[in-house]
């Protein structure tokens, strides 16, 4: 194969601060995430279930029933929190999500104690780390440190990954493993074409394609993915759109070294892989995250007597039987999720932020030096990224028709993979929605928009016009959206201000 072709199918990577410059960006988004972390010193918005289900995660290994004004108890610095029962399985307790994101709270709480600091921390240190892993994963797909900084940077100064990495909520833990998981893929498509491109070098078969190997990329991608599935169920969805999409690369990389009939050759020798390593794997890792639950004789819906009644084998088949049945019920509960939330918004708004969340207000007097104070936290994106995500995602679909190119494909199928499955929800079943479900969607609307930044900067070969010119107006992007960041900051992070400086910073109807 030709010098050319093979630099084609797997561009060199840069030299350079490959690593220094994300590892700096993500200590800023860090700093950002982490400052006065402790502040609100109350349950912020579904706090009050996930850091006191966290809780009783690490204490039992299952989620339990809670005393009866156990919130007030925990913010003064008590723990003796838990209803009192004769039998375990009397004060289990029914929960509707996976138990993952809830044991990562917990081992906050379990270093740094039952604080909201402690229940806080393993979100602001996932918000921290996804900047991380976005500024390496776009640096790859656009071999550009610059760019790929840039990513990172857009997330850190995203106003909804921000406050979600702030909160111990469980969408931040969501977004974290999907990226992580999409972050293990590109990295096993270049390994996959290297490996690919020595092979067809150095080999003289014709037409005979090779197996590329046990692919521990795509076996880590496989985790991350259940991980995802087992922290929200909507983990699944990007399950599905990302087996797809490495059994798609597979085919187009066995097509673009000349193999003849690449679609049969994907089918027999790559299409097992993919269904072991990113269906097979996410289903064992789902069925591992409830440990605790298969372990214990206080879980809701376990049944421990039946099923230790009669040797192992039983007590395998029943216990799996149990945890199906406490799932069906589980979905029961989604698709009957119609009750009316003030913040609720449609699936089709939330690209232009129609709606945010409030997480939490509070007003009061003196506390900022003015007569009337708000000291809020606004779950809401920053607008500028957001609103120039969207003219990037449909450049996008364009030069991804036009072109065929991989990157602009995959930032919007993960995007649609975290957004379009939404709405469909909210049209079949009326399901109560909110904005923050978009969170897992924000790296690949972010990818879009690095994807464009390098498109206006033109390729490294372009004149010292375009590329100024091009360097002029990106670098002009991100001032506006560090400035837009800083604008809403004070209504993301509860800091007090003046009534009407909050006011002032509610940007649109619906944000009020």
């Amino acid at each position: 194969m030709p010098r050319s072709a093979a630099h084609r199918l797997v561009p060199p990577m840069p030299g350079g601060l490959g690593w220094l410059g994300p590892l700096a960006v993500a200590a800023f988004g860090g700093f950002l995430r982490f400052d006065r972390l402790d502040v609100p010193h109350a349950f912020v918005f579904d706090e009050l279930y996930y850091a006191k289900d966290a809780y009783s995660l690490i204490t039992y290994g299952v989620e339990r029933q809670f005393a009866e004004g156990a919130e007030q108890t925990i913010l003064r610095g008590g723990r003796d929190v838990f209803r009192v029962c004769a039998r375990p399985e009397d004060c289990a307790a029914y929960v509707a999500h996976p138990p993952l994101g809830k044991w990562l709270i917990g081992a906050g709480e379990w270093l740094f104690g039952l604080t909201p600091f402690g229940w806080r921390f393993a979100a602001a240190l996932a918000g921290t780390l996804s900047v991380l892993v976005l500024a390496r994963v776009a640096r790859r797909m656009t071999r550009s440190t610059l760019l790929g900084c840039l990513a990172g940077l857009l997330l850190a100064l995203d106003g909804l990954h921000l406050v979600l990495s702030r909160s111990a909520l469980l969408d931040v833990f969501l977004m974290f493993w999907v990226l992580a998981g999409f972050a293990c893929l590109v990295a096993d498509r270049d390994a996959a074409r290297a490996r690919l491109t020595e092979w067809h070098r150095t080999s003289a078969l014709e037409g005979a394609g090779p197996r590329l190997g046990p692919r521990p990329w795509r076996l880590a991608a496989g985790l991350c993915l259940g991980a995802a599935t087992a922290t929200k169920w909507t983990g699944v969805l990007f399950v599905v759109a990302f087996a797809v999409m490495a059994f798609a690369w597979d085919r187009g990389a066995r097509r673009a070294v000349g193999l003849r009939r690449p679609g049969r050759q994907a089918v027999r020798l790559d299409l097992p892989l993919v269904l072991a390593w990113l269906c097979a794997v996410p289903a064992v890792a789902y069925v591992a995250s409830f440990a605790g639950w298969l372990a214990s004789a206080g879980g809701y819906g376990r049944n421990w007597d039946r099923a230790s009644a009669n040797g192992w084998a039983y007590f395998v088949v029943d216990s799996l039987r149990s945890l199906i049945d406490y799932q069906s019920q589980v979905l029961g509960f989604h698709q009957g999720l119609r009750a009316h939330h003030d913040y609720q918004s449609d699936p089709w708004g939330w690209p232009l932020l129609a709606r945010p969340v409030l997480f939490y207000y509070r007003s009061s007097a003196g506390a900022c030096g003015a007569r009337s104070c708000s000291q809020a936290i606004l779950g809401t994106g920053t607008p500028v990224v957001w609103y120039a995500g969207l003219l990037a995602l449909l450049a996008m679909v364009v030069w991804h028709l036009t072109t065929r190119d991989w990157r602009a494909g995959a930032a919007v199928l993960g995007y649609a993979a975290g957004w379009l499955p939404w709405c469909y929800f909210a049209l079949a079943d009326q399901r109560t929605t909110f904005l923050f479900y978009l969170l897992p969607a924000l790296p690949f609307l972010i990818l879009a928009i690095v994807l464009a930044c390098g498109l206006v900067l033109g390729p490294p070969g372009a004149s010292a016009v375009r590329r100024s010119t091009g360097a002029a107006l990106v670098g002009a992007f991100a001032l506006l959206a560090l400035a837009d960041f800083w604008w809403l900051s004070p209504v993301l992070t509860a800091v007090p201000v003046p009534y009407d400086a909050w006011l002032s910073r509610m940007l649109l109807p619906g944000w009020v």
